[in-house]
Order: structure tokens, then sequence, then C-alpha cells
């Protein structure tokens, strides 16, 4: 079966009941979650399983794009398939990840709107920081500060953020903003104005290659 995952339909809850679907020693599957678990850069969610703390969570899928998520506990729990129980996640650590997965995204597309489509050959959703590495030919430093000042006057204007299921994938979800659409599993705000003031930094990757890191600044 699949995991029903609770944080797509509501990406502010931090706590939920569920039914215990599975258990293998200590891991555990679910029929319903708000727990994320690693994809698509974002780091997985902090919490606990019937009280118990999650030290890994982990997609699964099979070749009919049956996706369910397993997560490893601490320790081999006393509870048992069929019983409820309650998952608890990290506020603190959620919010900042939702808010940066968001900013991430408006970073590509301002930054594809100042310099041109750039490839990107890596990302990275952590709750203290994203990056977005890609190919560009030549040192950014210069277009840092623009792109910071754009980004800010970008997240105050308030637009809003959808997020839809794709009408064919079952474990594919979109993410727009006005005109900007691209497909997105994570975390995200509804608002711009949720992100609050960011600090753009560039990291010097080699030649040919350039790193954006954004820092919340609240």
């Amino acid at each position: 079966m699949t995991t029903k995952k609770l944080f797509w339909d509501d990406p502010y809850l931090t706590s939920c009941t569920a039914t215990i679907t599975s258990i293998k020693g200590n891991r555990v599957q679910v029929d319903q979650t708000i727990f994320y678990a690693f994809s698509g850069g974002q780091e997985s969610d902090e919490g606990t399983i019937g009280g118990i703390k999650v030290i890994e969570a982990v997609k699964q899928g099979d070749k009919e794009n049956i996706i369910d998520i397993e997560y490893t506990l601490e320790q081999e729990p006393a509870f048992k398939v069929g019983d409820t129980v309650e998952i608890k996640i990290n506020p603190e650590k959620r919010r900042k990840l939702r808010n940066l997965h968001s900013a991430a995204h408006i970073l590509y597309y301002l930054t594809i709107e100042t310099i041109g489509k750039v490839k990107i050959v890596g990302s990275n959703i952590a709750q203290d920081k994203a990056r977005m590495d890609f190919n560009y030919d030549q040192p950014i430093t210069d277009l840092v500060p623009k792109l910071e000042l754009k980004m800010n006057q970008f997240i105050v204007e308030s637009h809003p953020i959808i997020l839809s299921n794709d009408l064919e994938k079952q474990d594919l979800r979109w993410w727009t903003c006005g005109e900007w659409k691209m497909p997105c599993g994570g975390t995200h705000v509804r608002s711009t104005t949720e992100i609050g003031p960011v600090k753009l930094k560039r990291e010097n990757k080699g030649k040919g290659k350039e790193r954006i890191e954004i820092y919340l600044m609240m």
C-alpha cells in the first residue's frame, strides 16, 4: 500500500495519528504520515513515532510507482501492526526546510531570468541553509548582491505558492508560483512572505561551476 502523505495536504502539521502497517525489527511503516523522508534534496524531518526517535526515513518504490516510506526507529517498538500511534516532528526544523525549499525554487528562476538557462548539477535543502550548484563559465561574485536584492523584493510581495498533484503519476507533485512551475514533492510555504528576508552567499566550486547558498534571516 502507499503511505498517505499528510505533509502534502498540510505542510504545517506537526503531529498526527497513524496505524502501523508493517514492523521488521526496528523498521516500521504506517498508513499515513507527516514525517518527510529525504527526497529531492530536502532533508528528512526529525521526530518520533509512538514516542520512539526516528533515526532514518527512506522512500521506497516499485515498478508500478507505488511509494511507501519506511522509518528506522532508535529501538524496536513495543507496539504492534494495527496499533494506532502518534507521529510528532520538530516544528522549527520543518519551518526552516519549508521556507528554504521555496526560497531555492525562487532563486533558480531569478537566476535564469538574470543570466539565462543554467544546468543544475546539485542542490540540497537543510535546516541551516539551502544550496544550488550549476554550470557557469565565469564567477558570479558581482551578481550575487543583485540576486539577493531581487529575491528579497520578490519575497516581500506576497506571491502565493500552489502545490498540486500530477494527473498521471501518483508520487509526482507540482510547485507553482505565478508563471513559474516545476515538479517537486517537498514541503513549501503558502506565500512568499513567510520566508522572510534571506542572505545569499557564493561558493567557488572550481572552473565552470558555481554554488549559491541561501540563509534565512529570521
